[in-house]
């Protein structure tokens, strides 16, 4: 094993490492990373059930009847 050889690998593989360490490229994955995390929460908040805080016991019901027939029974 060679202890003192030292690889030198490039810090951009598909961009040059100029355009990796530009301000507007800085901006642009900030951007990127907010964008992502505010479709993550969007979407587990479609993929998760509806939390509801209210004091209702089991399904909420209706005072009254809603049927165009009012002496039907429901």
């Amino acid at each position: 094993m060679i202890l003192g050889h030292l690889v030198i690998l490039p810090r951009g593989i598909l961009l040059p490492e100029g355009i990796l360490l530009a301000p507007w490229f800085g901006i642009l994955a900030s951007f990127v990373a907010i964008n992502t995390v505010l479709y993550l929460v969007l979407s587990l908040s479609k993929i998760l059930p509806v939390l509801r805080l209210g004091g209702s016991k089991g399904r909420e019901r209706r005072s009254e009847t809603r049927n165009i027939d009012p002496d039907a029974s429901s």
